[in-house]
């Protein structure tokens, strides 16, 4: 495993742990509820690589997937200060088994994660319409190799991230027993810290529920967090301070259209500064001020013979200055801010850069979560012109004039 899956891991682990018993100043046990959920998801697998079209050891085509997840998690009672501003919120941990019926080449991995749901809008009094994200690490996938698999060109760990996010209805059964059917996309990969990195991609429907368990103490109280919140929202500007780090690796294309791997792997490392405006207790934006140094970026080749071979050690590679692996861009930055979790997306330019491998649009997932009021967890990833996948950004952050609870 490499040193980057095994820090997300690590990660993923302290999320989870967090996310059900985390340091605040109300006590899990006796401010929430719990509640225990299961989901079937059959989904289409987008045939974004030739491995899916056919060119694989059974010369089929591979369009199905099926998944099943169990899930544990709980809500905040109103009598917590997070269930008064978030009361349709649930968060928690989960695991999930995946098949892609072609086991022997591509596993039937296993997903851990962490996940959060909330309403986006009522539609009656029994029927809503919410979403859900998932965020973890899938284990138990047959990587490409050259000998025993080598028609998986998509997949080059065992271990790759896990990202859900989907739009659910959820009907109210009874007080305590919900049924939510929906759709959704996943995306698997391990973010370019092992090659190949085509990733796999899926879009399917959901159906399943998820049932509270209320003792009768908490009852009129579990009634009442089921109302939209009522504590008054006053707008404030936080500053978010990122350090994050990670390692690659680089694949180049030589001139006479051959793809090849560079030896070994590359540090990156990066600052944000991102002022963000508080809007509600839901939703802030802002810009971000984005430092990156790439140890990859803009790597050259000389070639000595005009016919190279793929393993010709003619191909030398030289790492450029430090001039040219080092950007300084500004991104526009949008989050959505849940009990303990939020998700941050951005857009933004190099505008101090020098090659073509910095000099690009690039856009940022992340999600953040909150370990004290100041202090949080950062796992993100970036991507480069839209598509091209760059690095992952795992880090911890500092929030300036934080401001929350009671």
């Amino acid at each position: 495993m490499s040193v980057c899956f095994r820090w997300i891991v690590c990660c993923l682990m302290l999320l989870s742990v967090h996310a059900l018993y985390g340091n605040k100043r109300d006590s899990v046990t006796y401010k929430s509820v719990h509640f225990l959920g299961a989901d079937i998801r059959p989904a289409y697998i987008f045939p974004t690589d030739i491995f899916f079209r056919g060119e694989n050891a059974r010369h089929t085509p591979m369009r199905k997937n099926f998944s099943a997840y169990l899930k544990y998690g709980f809500k905040f009672l109103s009598n917590h200060y997070l269930g008064e501003y978030y009361p349709y919120a649930n968060q928690g941990i989960g695991v999930g088994y995946n098949t892609f019926g072609n086991s022997a080449e591509l596993g039937c991995p296993l997903a851990v994660y962490v996940f959060q749901s909330s309403r986006i809008i009522a539609l009656n009094t029994r029927l809503s319409l919410d979403y859900e994200w998932n965020f973890g690490a899938s284990f138990g996938w047959k990587k490409y190799d050259e000998i025993t698999n080598a028609y998986n060109r998509v997949v080059g760990s065992k271990i790759n991230a896990y990202i859900n996010v989907g739009l659910l209805l959820n009907w109210k059964l009874a007080a305590s027993t919900h049924l939510r059917v929906g759709v959704g996309l996943t995306h698997y990969s391990n973010g370019n810290t092992r090659y190949p990195n085509a990733g796999v991609n899926t879009i399917g429907g959901s159906i399943g529920f998820a049932h509270y368990f209320v003792p009768a103490r908490k009852r009129e109280v579990f009634k009442e967090s089921l109302i939209a919140e009522r504590v008054k929202f006053h707008s404030y500007v936080s500053y978010d301070l990122i350090v994050y780090g990670a390692t690659k690796k680089k694949g180049v294309l030589l001139e006479q259209g051959a793809a090849l791997l560079v030896p070994g792997s590359f540090a990156i490392a990066g600052i944000n500064f991102n002022p963000l405006y508080n809007f509600s207790r839901y939703f802030r934006a802002g810009i971000s001020l984005d430092m990156q140094y790439d140890e990859s970026a803009n790597i050259a080749k000389h070639i000595a013979n005009t016919e190279p071979s793929i393993d010709s050690e003619n191909i030398k590679f030289y790492r450029p200055s430090a001039r040219e692996q080092y950007a300084v861009g500004l991104s526009v930055r949008a989050e959505v801010v849940m009990p303990i979790f939020s998700i941050n997306l951005g857009i933004g330019k190099n505008f101090i850069c020098k090659g073509a491998d910095t000099d690009s649009f690039y856009q940022i997932f992340a999600l953040k979560a909150n370990m004290t009021k100041n202090l949080f967890l950062h796992v993100g990833y970036q991507l480069y012109r839209f598509k091209n996948p760059n690095n992952l950004m795992l880090g911890v952050g500092f929030r300036f004039n934080a401001r929350g609870g009671k």
